[in-house]
């Protein structure tokens, strides 16, 4: 059964995924690229950008999290695609703070172990993921 506050928080996280991925969107489209929302898609990413002179193409799964927020949970879809194609993948981190986007950063091959086969979802230290970002590229 569902308290009251469920769906004002639920609600809130979906405005903070929005924004992020508006952000992320729009960061990939100043840097040349051709983003493509895909994040319905189940495929262990939110975007794959295109780059329209090489066609090379970049896997960029969005977490946004409210400014103050000390942790990110990534499934294990996300963190096998990031094995997969390592060097071509990224992590990318936006803070929201009144409903915008304060920063972006990207962590590029974030993870070097596949988890075990148990594993649904990891919980990670967002401020040691923020201190391995850097700004998109």
């Amino acid at each position: 059964m569902h308290q009251p506050g469920d769906l004002a928080e639920l609600l809130d996280r979906r405005a903070t995924e929005l924004v992020a991925m508006k952000a992320v969107m729009d960061a990939e489209r100043t840097l040349g690229r051709d983003p493509r929302d895909v994040s319905a898609q189940n495929v262990g990413c939110d975007v794959v950008s295109v780059d329209p002179g090489s066609h090379a193409e970049l896997y960029l799964e969005v977490k946004g999290r409210r400014q103050g927020a000390t942790t990110v949970m990534v499934t294990r879809n996300e963190i096998l695609r990031a094995l997969n194609v390592p060097e071509r993948y990224v992590l990318a981190l936006v803070e929201v703070a009144n409903d915008q986007a304060v920063s972006i950063g990207y962590v590029r091959s974030p993870f070097t172990r596949e988890p075990e086969s148990f594993t649904e979802s990891v919980v990670c230290d967002l401020r040691d993921l923020m201190g391995r970002a850097l700004a998109p590229s």
